[in-house]
């Protein structure tokens, strides 16, 4: 990666920064091991350097991963209308018990009572987890209200 490239990249994540926090879903795109794309809902945490998703060993996604790392995910908000855009390549790893950031996803949605039922039956339910890193290597934030959006559709509401 260019320097330049790393500083948008940078610069992109930076601006992105709430939704990777605060967000509870993000779509993650890869190829079926059979080639086919697919497009996911999953839960996700934000480490301050990888999108960190999990799935069980068995799950279609893991082969698919394993054969076709690389991946894009979209991650946005409705209202007001705001998206970050990722590619990078899914390096998987196989832990005993839920994967730790999966639990902490959680809490972005749960609390109390109904985050520690879920926690239990997570530790019932998973003997081993899947913990799925994606280091972003490309990164676009689009803010619609502030008027971030895409050159493209810049370039067509500025003609005069």
């Amino acid at each position: 990666m260019t320097q330049a490239n790393a500083a948008q990249l940078k610069a992109e994540l930076d601006a992105g920064e709430e939704i990777l926090r605060t967000a509870t879903l993000a779509r993650l795109a890869y190829d079926g091991v059979d080639g086919t794309p697919r497009v996911i809902p999953i839960g996700f945490l934000w480490t301050g350097q990888a999108v960190v998703v999990a799935t069980h060993p068995t799950a279609p996604k893991f082969a698919a991963l394993r054969a076709r790392p690389r991946v894009a995910l979209t991650i946005d908000t409705p209202s007001p209308a705001r998206s970050l855009l990722l590619r990078g390549e899914a390096e998987i790893e196989v832990v005993d018990g839920p994967v730790p950031e999966y639990l902490e996803a959680a809490a972005k949605s749960m609390e109390g009572e109904e985050l520690a039922a879920f926690e239990e039956a997570c530790r019932e339910t998973y003997d081993r987890m899947a913990r799925i890193s994606i280091v972003p290597d490309w990164a676009r934030y689009f803010d619609f209200g502030a008027g971030r959006f895409p050159g493209f559709l810049h370039e067509l509401t500025s003609k005069d």
